[in-house]
């Protein structure tokens, strides 16, 4: 009998914590934007530059970390609320504007965070002859001073998916210009065959982009990713 009673409280017990779980509300907001520089939207490579965001108001809280798009916009669902945005340490190819951005949430919005790239690619362009990709382009210095960064290497990738960056995996290819053989930043030229694909004979597009490596900066700066048709 005794067991019988135990059983049925212990069940009673699991009901409510369950229910109490169910009521726990879910994030009502949805906060958008971009890292923009000078209007433009600054791309890196994806899911690998990332900032985090705290929330006042809940105790000892933990840090909500943000994910970068490969093409300079974020997303993170959030509940209403006051928050801090603080970019890591040495975090992406770029310095914020501000060490740390206060904003409050409440309901869905659009908010674009300032930057300033050490160098950024101007004037990329791309074309395609003969199973070969070429591009053109020059890399501008934007911070100058004791916070310069130069420049490590240059580098054209193709790829056979959206995702183009030094992380392309097996089916990206690369052309890269090392900073010992650049004469000129503002002129650069770069080529890179496109490799076959068994399994897509027919395939006849790439996609390209150019990335910026600088010294002594983990992530890289690139040029929005260009379909190339062929």
């Amino acid at each position: 009998m005794k067991a019988k009673i135990y059983i049925i409280v212990f069940g009673a017990l699991l009901l409510t914590t369950a229910c109490e779980l169910d009521n726990y509300n879910s994030p009502d907001a949805i906060l958008t934007g971009n890292i923009m520089y000078n209007g433009e939207a600054i791309p890196v490579a994806r899911n690998q530059v990332r900032f985090e965001l705290w929330q006042s108001g809940y105790g000892a809280p933990g840090a909500l970390d943000v994910p970068i798009a490969q093409d300079g916009t974020y997303s993170s669902r959030l509940f209403t609320g006051d928050y801090k945005l603080i970019f890591p340490s040495n975090e992406g190819p770029f310095k914020a504007s501000s060490d740390t951005l206060y904003f409050g949430v409440n309901g869905n919005q659009t908010m674009d965070v300032q930057v300033t790239p050490y160098n950024m690619v101007q004037n990329a362009q791309f074309s395609h002859s003969a199973g070969t990709v070429s591009a053109t382009c020059g890399v501008e210095q934007i911070i100058t001073g004791p916070e310069a960064k130069a420049v490590e290497r240059v580098t054209l990738i193709i790829n056979r998916t959206l995702f183009v960056d030094a992380n392309s995996g097996e089916e990206g290819s690369i052309a890269q210009a090392d900073a010992a053989d650049i004469t000129d930043l503002g002129s650069l030229s770069m080529s890179v065959e496109i490799p076959n694909d068994p399994k897509k004979p027919d395939e006849n597009y790439i996609f390209a982009g150019i990335g910026v490596k600088m010294v002594g900066v983990e992530d890289m700066i690139y040029t929005q990713v260009e379909k190339i048709t062929f």
